[in-house]
């Protein structure tokens, strides 16, 4: 016959919020980006330069990007409930998936309307482009000094981030733009610099955007090897086995970890904490894992593969 005995533990190493968010930073810059836009996009009519209007579309794209992360960061810090156990904080994970599906499909619309221009070039005020470009980069640049300490906090503002230095470079491009057309009258660098302009936007939104699919998707964290875990946790005394091992992202930095763990005696549960202290802090101090779910068990009636799909 045989015994099984289990036991759930489960210990959590909250340092997440340890340096929050500054949501006024993010209040500032959207703000001061919905100014930009508005900005540019009468510029860009009057100019008639579709790359600053591009730039006037991006900058309404941060707009979106900044409230939205702002809403998010204040709606993460709710405490959880009896109906969000897990509480909010993917909320802004959601955020930073929205943002980044609002990148590509404005890069898209800006390709074709690129496509257009290259087809039937038109003359352009570069004057007014140039000096539009320009306030419209000093303000970027402010922005992004804003933001900078708060990036490595949140995916959230990452992508908020992102949205802000890829309007950077987009406003220098413009700049640079606007000289040529002045001194060169070569009109179909207009839709050229569009195109640049989106193709590094989209290929900044798709990192951000696989990120986010991985986490809502509970994938395995890409620093986290599975087989490593169980390798290093059945090295301890008295551990026989782990398995039905899941590990996951609940946000962009707190990570989660649930499992069985076979004993190689029968130990009564006050005898378990020698044990279960080991593991944790093996798995914080090893694999900066900070959240523990632990199921002990001897002599287990069921099958013990590593991943419970497996069976």
């Amino acid at each position: 016959m045989q015994n099984h005995t289990g036991s759930n533990n489960h210990k959590h190493y909250n340092h997440r919020y340890q340096f929050p968010v500054n949501e006024k930073n993010l209040l500032i810059v959207t703000l001061l980006n919905f100014i930009i836009t508005v900005a540019e996009f009468a510029g860009g009519l009057i100019s008639n330069s579709l790359a600053l209007i591009s730039d006037a579309l991006h900058n309404l794209s941060d707009t979106f990007a900044t409230f939205i992360a702002y809403m998010a960061t204040l709606i993460g810090k709710k405490k959880a409930d009896h109906k969000k156990t897990f509480g909010y904080k993917r909320i802004e994970i959601l955020a930073a998936l929205l943002n980044a599906v609002i990148l590509i499909i404005i890069c898209l619309y800006l390709f074709r309307e690129a496509y257009a221009r290259w087809n039937n070039p038109e003359p352009i005020n570069s004057l007014i482009m140039l000096v539009v470009a320009m306030v419209g980069l000093l303000a970027n640049l402010f922005s992004v000094a804003i933001l900078r300490k708060d990036i490595g906090k949140s995916i959230n503002v990452r992508a908020a981030y992102i949205h802000l230095i890829g309007d950077s470079l987009s406003s220098v491009l413009v700049i640079v733009a606007g000289v040529l057309i002045q001194v060169f009258e070569i009109y179909w660098i207009d839709p050229v610099i569009t195109v640049l302009i989106g193709l590094y936007i989209i290929k900044e939104a798709f990192v951000i955007l696989k990120e986010a699919i991985d986490i809502l998707l509970l994938s395995t964290p890409g620093s986290i090897n599975i087989n490593k875990i169980k390798k290093t946790v059945e090295e301890l005394p008295g551990i026989n086995n782990i398995h039905h091992l899941h590990v996951w992202n609940l946000t962009d930095h707190e990570i989660h970890l649930e499992a069985h763990v076979e004993l190689s005696e029968n130990l009564r549960l006050s005898d378990l904490k020698s044990i279960q202290k080991k593991i944790e802090t093996l798995l914080k101090n090893d694999f900066h894992i900070d959240h523990l779910t632990l199921q002990f068990e001897f002599n287990p009636d069921h099958p013990m593969h590593l991943i419970a799909s497996d069976e």
